[in-house]
């Protein structure tokens, strides 16, 4: 699984390479330099540490609405999470606020949230007012309440009127102005340009996660996480 994933960032982090740069090809004095080393007879230096998969993945923005807990935390996970998906809401309920209290804030862990749209409109609706929420500083607190009012099973609905209760609830300051944003286009492409990424990396299925250099999928049960996070804190020292 690890691999695969892996194989599909690379794929996908070349691809947006590629649009974004057009790189020149390199000069023959480049490429000989290249291709005949100079000699010496000093030893080669150490290369540096392997970068985690997390990493690759991750947006690892320092102020990021969308993150918690310290940039510098020797953990990075990265979830990706619909609003409307059961299992990402029996993660969110459950499993979530025990690893927030035990490693977030304890500064072992940073946990970064990448939303996708895979259930329709309404997720995407639901992906902009948390997005909305994170511009006042209340992603967490609107994810939080989001998800407490989810039920058991199934795709809820999300209107207007549902997701503007969530951010009062979630304690977002200016109401008007969430309100305006839920209309936002451009929330609504980053929502969409998200779910475009996450599927051209390899992700099929939601809650998804990027722990260190492992992969987990599903709401799998609490020591399962504990024990991927503690082998790769370990792995981090």
């Amino acid at each position: 699984m690890v691999v695969l994933f892996l194989l599909m960032v690379v794929i996908a982090q070349q691809s947006n390479s590629m649009t974004r740069l057009a790189v020149p090809a390199p000069t023959a004095a480049a490429t000989s330099q290249a291709a005949a080393p100079t000699t010496s007879s000093a030893a080669a230096e150490p290369s540096a540490p392997a970068t985690p998969l997390a990493q690759k993945v991750a947006r690892n923005l320092k102020d990021d609405p969308m993150a918690w807990g310290d940039p510098d935390a020797p953990l990075l996970v990265v979830e990706w999470t619909d609003f409307r998906c059961p299992f990402c809401a029996a993660f969110a309920n459950g499993t979530l606020p025990v690893l927030y209290e035990d490693y977030v804030k304890s500064g072992k862990m940073r946990f970064e949230i990448h939303d996708v749209a895979f259930f329709g409109d309404h997720s995407v609706d639901a992906a902009v007012a948390a997005r909305a929420a994170g511009a006042q500083g209340k992603y967490r607190e609107f994810m939080t309440t989001l998800y407490a009012a989810a039920p058991p099973s199934g795709h809820p609905d999300m209107p207007k009127d549902k997701l503007v209760g969530f951010a009062k609830t979630a304690g977002v300051p200016d109401l008007a102005k969430f309100t305006t944003a839920l209309e936002d286009k451009a929330l609504r492409t980053q929502v969409t340009e998200s779910t475009t990424l996450a599927q051209s990396m390899g992700v099929s299925g939601v809650p998804f996660f990027v722990i260190g250099n492992q992969t987990m999928d599903g709401a799998q049960p609490l020591a399962s996480f504990q024990q991927v996070i503690e082998k790769e804190l370990a792995a981090a020292k």
